[in-house]
């Protein structure tokens, strides 16, 4: 029986919203879980040593500060931040006028006694004569002669005295005592500084020094490489290029900040230069000989034991791998059981992965730079 249109216009009003409605209700697929980048490391026998490196800074082996050996007032400052200077150049003046008047105080102070000895001697040598002719009596010759070794003495100490006025007056230019460089300015002129106050730092040229520090349980291990050649290598920063150098000398105490021993190796001169952050590195040996070398971040804590993240290249997908650790050096982990070398681990972004997930290796922009320039070159025929 078919039903009238109103009634048919009527029943169609009222069921589409409900289509609609449950339309709209029913859930949308879930996106597709995205494909994550992770750094990946092949593992390979470590044979009981592991690589530490340091950061150091190239220094030079004689840096002094330099000072004034008088007080007074800088007037001038003839040297600037980074300069190269020379043996005897003039870095830096104090204001001279007070040493002047000192240098020509003692010099009057000198005249006078000169003068005064002079008289001295004079008078001795005239009673002298008049006692051998038994005018005088012995003891007045005594007292003349006493007056004649106290003038003598007076004139010695004026002439000390002038000397160090003098001195003190050269002291009022400070000069270099050697080639080098400066590499810090700590007075301006106009300022008042006490004798010994540093006024500039020379770094002389030369040999030169990586400054490095160590733990405190690496310090017999640097005290027992001192003076082996190429016992360490360093590489400045920036380049590839790793150079032997040997330690020089191993801090006696720990810093009573930082609780770190202080280590100096001969780099030599000319390789690098100063100011210069390098890379230190030495093969140090493990309590446990064998294992494979892993990083401390590519390690996880899943139910309670440790874990890696072992990649499978076929399939792009991760699992974990429970491990046993033997020994922590710095950044490294020592891996006793449970990895086998060739294998292929993820060593940054463990934190966020779950197992059979999809992931691919992260390529920074150098590498695929490499790869698009392999693949523009054309083939080479046989």
């Amino acid at each position: 029986m078919s039903m009238p249109p109103r009634t048919r216009l009527f029943a169609f009003v009222l069921v589409t919203p409900l289509l609609l409605a449950a339309v709209g209700c029913s859930k949308a697929p879930p996106a597709p879980e995205p494909v994550r980048s992770v750094r990946t490391l092949v593992l390979s026998e470590t044979g009981g040593v592991v690589d530490r490196e340091f950061s150091a800074e190239i220094r030079a082996r004689v840096e002094a500060p330099l000072s004034f050996r008088v007080p007074g007032k800088i007037l001038r400052r003839q040297v600037e931040l980074g300069q190269a200077v020379k043996p005897g150049q003039v870095l830096a003046q104090l204001d001279p006028q007070d040493l002047t008047l000192s240098q020509e105080s003692a010099r009057a102070g000198l005249a006078a006694a000169e003068a005064n000895a002079a008289q001295a001697a004079s008078d001795f040598k005239r009673f002298s004569e008049l006692r051998s002719q038994g005018f005088i009596s012995a003891a007045e010759l005594d007292r003349h002669s006493t007056t004649l070794k106290s003038a003598e003495a007076s004139l010695r100490q004026a002439r000390a005295q002038a000397g160090v006025q003098g001195n003190q007056a050269t002291y009022a230019t400070l000069t270099a005592n050697a080639s080098g460089v400066i590499t810090a300015v700590d007075a301006e002129p106009g300022q008042v500084v006490n004798a010994g106050t540093p006024v500039l730092t020379l770094a002389q040229d030369g040999p030169r020094d990586a400054l490095f520090s160590v733990p405190e349980d690496m310090a017999p291990t640097m005290r027992a490489l001192l003076n082996k050649p190429g016992a360490i290598k360093v590489r400045r920063w920036g380049t590839q290029d790793w150079l032997p150098a040997k330690i020089r000398e191993v801090s006696a105490a720990t810093d009573s900040l930082t609780r770190t021993f202080l280590v100096k190796a001969d780099v030599g001169q000319g390789a690098y230069e100063l100011g210069q952050t390098a890379t230190v590195a030495l093969g140090t040996p493990v309590r446990f000989a064998g294992g494979l070398r892993v990083p401390l971040q590519a390690l996880v804590e899943l139910n309670g034991r440790s874990a890696v993240w072992v990649l499978d290249g076929a399939s792009m997908t991760v699992k974990p791998q429970p491990v046993v650790t033997a020994d922590v050096t710095g950044n490294i982990v020592i891996v006793a059981n449970g990895l086998k070398a060739g294998q292929e681990i993820v060593t940054a972004g463990v934190h966020v992965l779950k197992p059979g997930q999809k992931v691919k290796r992260y390529q920074t922009a150098l590498d695929l730079a490499a790869k698009q320039a392999a693949a523009s070159q054309p083939a080479v025929s046989q």
